[in-house]
């Protein structure tokens, strides 16, 4: 029974969802509509115990002095503070003049920025590594990736000013680069996410027919 009642409410409600979705009628998006609302408190109960757990393995770690618990002790610190000033200040604590908003803005976003910045060098390095022409496969990939990133930036303008001044209207790298976008990255780009609703799809009615069952600790 300790798994059977978990498949049973699993397969239950997850027909119900299905059905609600093509069954357009009020005996059945009323409590569809309530079944997501408690999955968003669900969700919302997740988030508190994901708090709670990073304040447990970080005091851990702080208590025996792993290597970098001082960094962690910063972390913990800064956790405690954020939660209580916006239990303090309540709702419309992201509101203009609040603590809570001064933190999200001048600490909060700076490191957020600090963080993608430092990530360019990493898109960089990976980008070298990938872009190791040897196929041609592998040189198209290069080819695109370098007009792109030059047409993104004002030089790669420059660069082209004279080079297409015989086509009506001119040619310059930013034109060529966004049909790059809009074309031939798109089709890939729908054609991934395609793959990626099937696979959902499939893992979906795995877990409500009780074929996956990773879900259950862990128990085949």
């Amino acid at each position: 029974m300790k798994r059977e009642v978990p498949l049973l409410i699993t397969a239950v409600i997850g027909l119900f969802m299905i059905l609600s979705f093509f069954v357009p009628h009020q005996a059945l998006s009323v409590p569809a509509d309530f079944l997501q609302a408690s999955a968003v408190i669900l969700v919302g109960f997740g988030y508190v115990l994901g708090g709670a757990n990073a304040l447990r393995v970080n005091f851990d770690a702080i208590y025996r002095r792993q290597p970098g618990w001082g960094y962690k002790v910063v972390l913990v610190v800064s956790l405690i503070l954020t939660v209580a000033i916006g239990a303090i200040e309540g709702p419309g604590f992201l509101n203009e003049g609040r603590r809570s908003k001064w933190i999200y803005d001048w600490i909060y976003s700076p490191m957020s920025s600090t963080m993608f910045a430092l990530l360019a060098f990493f898109i960089a390095s990976a980008a070298f590594r990938a872009f190791r022409i040897r196929t041609v496969e592998a040189g198209l990939l290069a080819a695109a990736a370098l007009i792109v990133m030059l047409g993104r930036v004002p030089i790669g303008d420059v660069m082209t000013d004279g080079l297409f001044r015989w086509l009506p209207g001119g040619l310059h790298l930013s034109t060529i680069q966004q049909w790059i976008m809009d074309v031939p990255q798109n089709t890939a780009k729908r054609a991934i996410l395609i793959g990626a609703a099937l696979g959902v799809m499939s893992t979906g009615l795995r877990v409500i027919l009780g074929i996956e069952r990773s879900y259950l600790s862990g128990e085949d």
